[in-house]
């Protein structure tokens, strides 16, 4: 079974906007044959229920990805992704596993931050959905699936303060840098871990069952900002992926794009809620979200700036 396949006509194309080339363009999936079978497939979702989503499963996998033998898949995958490696903050030939790899560090001068006061900006490098009201949406991937917010913060007093705010879900591709930044300046609360199963995000999987997005283990933070209240963000792990490793220090202020943590080996996602009336989200991600289709941006571009204009819909 191929690590890298190109979705046929076997299951529906993944497509996204990039903005940066301003077409629409088809996603090339780290074990796409694999992801088909396990969930389109009656034995294939008896495996996932009996394996893949259990967090054993993906220490294993983890552990194949820390060890010595591993970084001989690092040459080969920056090949198969075209990946730049001007763009790493280390040579490749340095990286001692495939792990050290995956969660690399860029230059910092590559993924410049929006520097305008007003300006919101994506977390992460991925492919991205924007929602101007979270509560009225009924288009996640595919038409009629709503998000079940309440389930996915476990807290009610977190769901009545974000219940009717924007929200914005980011996709991490397994080709995608692994860092997540902050949006916002403000100051972050300590991180509370909800435990979970880990299904995987990819929209193969999303496309059968929005439910695994509530369903998996991710780790939830608030941000107290000074002009937009407090901004939440929330890392969710997936298949392979059982930690997110968090490298800032709760109550101390931090800078708008300074780094968060990052996610170990696989696919991931981060999803940034925003209080009702605080943020008008750009109209290029609402208007591909409306087409139920993803918008590539990378992290410090901007996904919104502060205030949000009544009539904004999703």
């Amino acid at each position: 079974m191929s690590d890298v396949d190109v979705p046929t006509a076997g299951g529906s194309p993944i497509l996204f906007f990039n903005r940066h080339t301003g077409r629409i363009e088809e996603e090339v999936v780290y074990g796409g044959a694999w992801l088909r079978w396990a969930y389109g497939t009656a034995i294939g979702r008896v495996a996932l229920h009996a394996v893949a989503k259990r967090a054993f499963f993906s220490h294993w996998y983890g552990w194949r990805m820390d060890r010595p033998s591993s970084r001989a898949r690092v040459e080969p995958f920056i090949r198969d992704f075209d990946l730049d490696p001007a763009e790493f903050a280390d040579p490749p030939d340095t990286f001692r596993t495939f792990n050290e790899f995956f969660f690399r560090r860029l230059k910092g001068d590559v993924r410049p931050i929006d520097p305008a006061d007003d300006a919101v900006v994506f977390p992460a490098d991925g492919r991205h959905l924007g929602f101007p009201d979270l509560s009225r949406t009924k288009a996640f991937f595919v038409k009629g699936q709503r998000f079940d917010l309440a389930s996915f913060l476990r807290d009610e007093s977190l769901e009545r303060r974000y219940r009717g705010g924007a929200a914005v879900f980011s996709r991490l591709c397994p080709v995608d840098y692994h860092r997540f930044h902050f949006p916002v300046a403000g100051v972050p609360s300590a991180v509370r871990r909800v435990e979970g199963w880990l299904w995987s995000v990819s929209p193969v999987a999303l496309r059968r069952n929005l439910g695994f997005l509530w369903e998996n283990r991710r780790w939830l933070c608030e941000i107290e900002t000074r002009h937009m209240g407090r901004v939440l963000m929330a890392e969710v792990g997936a298949t392979n992926v059982g930690s997110a490793e968090h490298t800032f220090t709760p109550g101390q202020s931090m800078a708008k794009g300074s780094e968060k943590g990052f996610f170990r080996f696989g696919g991931s996602a981060v999803l940034t809620l925003f209080e009702p009336g605080r943020v008008t989200l750009c109209a290029d991600l609402v208007e591909q979200t409306g087409q139920q289709r993803e918008l590539y941006a990378r992290i410090g571009e901007r996904l919104g700036t502060l205030g949000s204009p009544a009539g904004q819909r999703s």
